[in-house]
């Protein structure tokens, strides 16, 4: 199952909580990981509303009043303490540490010296964790977005009167398409955007997909000039066009060349398809390379951020992008009495590639001491067996 939020008219986390629960996730496991958080009586409730002349459920979260200011590690405190499935603490942890490093941005303090005001709060607390198990719970391969909303004009917060896009929103949506809005008002909260920037895989337009279920979740405003709620459409690929996948690109000019064999490798090993360089010629007549890196929608925020750590680039483009591949199979062939692995491509079940893994003749031509270039034509020769019909020499 694959996930596209509409973004249209923003993101908060209690519009999530209520896509989720419309979607059919049922609020009782939203409560029982709200629970889990044992600080206090937070209860949530679900309720239909009209937005525009569309029908959507909207969440409230009910907790006490409370003037207690929480700060990264007291919330890392009580996420560790709390009983969570680890998938749901992990997600929830991965939130906090986002919307932290954001406020130290705009703060200009370390992450462990934020403190948390709205975000910090019960209902803030409970927005989250709800959130992280209702995504759990649907085991997405995938979820994507569209660009985002943010409004304009300005926002009450603990320290004063904030412009909108407030400073921490547009620090967690580094990278991510934005636009203004056509409100006065804030319509993407730092919680919601803490919570696309640690779920959502992709950005774009809604993926091609066998629709399966759509639910709408409701903002607490009801302005004239947009419906204000979140869609989360969820569906299954469509049969025939390819699997869905992220494309990574970065230029780079300035990393010694001798460390880009580690970070191929480290790319490869969290997961990507695949990664390649590209010599390119940039301005000034700078010569650079382009990074490319082809992974699956659940493993591009890792590959994302070992790119920025092991690279010196400051920026990434990213798109999501089709994929066909031919179904596949691992079998072997045997040279001087060692096993070589042998990648086989089927087309509608005919064999139509084999090749030898570079790894194994490699190894294998080691063993026999002969050079790993006849090792290879030995393999192929073997492995042509494997595509050959059925009955024949």
């Amino acid at each position: 199952m694959i996930g596209w939020l509409d973004c249209s008219a923003g993101i908060s986390g209690d519009m999530l909580l209520g896509a989720l629960v419309d979607v059919g996730v049922e609020l009782a496991v939203l409560q029982a990981a709200v629970d889990g958080l044992a600080v206090g009586p937070v209860r949530l409730t679900a309720s239909v509303v009209d937005r525009a002349g569309i029908g959507a459920r909207k969440v409230d979260v009910e907790a006490p009043d409370t003037t207690a200011t929480r700060t990264w590690r007291d919330v890392q405190q009580v996420l560790g303490a709390a009983g969570l499935a680890e998938d749901v603490r992990a997600l929830a942890l991965d939130v906090f540490s986002r919307l932290a490093v954001a406020e130290g941005e705009v703060h200009r303090v370390p992450r462990q010296d934020v403190h948390f005001h709205e975000a910090g709060a019960l209902d803030a607390l409970a927005d989250v964790v709800g959130c992280a198990a209702g995504l759990i719970s649907l085991g997405l391969t995938s979820l994507s977005a569209s660009p985002v909303t943010l409004g304009s004009g300005s926002s009450a917060g603990a320290h004063g009167p904030l412009p909108v896009p407030v400073p921490a929103v547009l620090a967690l949506l580094h990278g991510a398409p934005v636009r203004g809005g056509p409100t006065p008002y804030e319509m993407t909260t730092p919680t919601g955007a803490a919570l696309l920037a640690a779920a959502v895989n992709a950005y774009g337009p809604m993926p091609p997909m066998v629709l399966r279920r759509t639910g709408t979740g409701a903002g607490g405003r009801n302005p004239k000039e947009v419906a204000n709620v979140l869609r989360l459409v969820l569906g299954e690929p469509v049969p025939g066009e390819g699997e869905g996948a992220v494309l990574l690109e970065a230029n780079v000019d300035d990393l010694d060349p001798r460390l880009w064999p580690g970070v191929l490798s480290s790319l490869l090993v969290l997961g990507a398809h695949d990664a390649w360089l590209t010599p390119i010629l940039m301005k000034k007549g700078r010569p650079a390379h382009s990074l490319s890196v082809l992974c699956p929608p659940a493993t591009a925020p890792a590959v994302r951020e070992a790119v920025f750590r092991q690279t010196s680039t400051l920026g990434i483009r990213d798109r999501p992008v089709g994929r066909q591949v031919l179904d596949r199979q691992e079998r072997s062939v045997e040279v001087g009495g060692q096993r070589i692995r042998v990648k086989v491509g089927l087309l509608h079940g005919e064999v139509v590639n084999v090749m030898p893994e570079w790894d194994d003749v490699v190894a294998v031509a080691g063993v026999l001491g002969r050079p790993a270039k006849q090792v290879l034509l030995d393999a192929h020769a073997e492995a042509r067996g494997l595509a050959a019909p059925e009955g024949s020499s």
